[in-house]
């Protein structure tokens, strides 16, 4: 496995589709940086040469891109940012409800988790 910006990417994979294993970078973001760095988007990770992938982590790092531990870092400061002002966002987070104003009546599975029901269970 190559190793760029110190994370492992797959060998087998297009590099396209490599870069987006680093947490913040994505699709759109990874076709950028391949644009920028004049590499085709086609040829696997293990094909490329450390040149290339030093070219790679240049770009990424001269385009400003907050990527792995600094990135979390600053996600986790604006949590506990929203949660020292007591604001709505951060009581919904709390709560482990739907941020964004989405309805909860009917959908939010994914934020509420399994559905529990309460009811009465009765003996025939």
């Amino acid at each position: 496995m190559a190793r760029l910006l110190g994370v492992e990417i797959p060998n087998e994979k297009r590099i396209e589709a490599s870069l987006p294993y680093i947490y913040g970078i994505g699709w759109s973001t990874s076709k950028k940086i391949l644009d920028q760095a004049g590499i085709d988007p086609g040829t696997r990770t293990g094909e490329l040469n450390d040149d290339q992938l030093a070219k790679i982590a240049h770009v990424v790092n001269a385009a400003g891109i907050v990527i792995e531990g600094d990135l979390r870092r600053e996600i986790q400061a604006n949590m506990k940012r929203l949660n020292s002002i007591n604001c709505y966002r951060a009581l919904r987070h709390r709560r482990g409800l739907p941020v964004r104003g989405q309805r909860t009546s009917t959908n939010a599975r994914t934020r509420k988790g399994k559905r529990r029901t309460v009811g009465v269970i009765r003996k025939k």
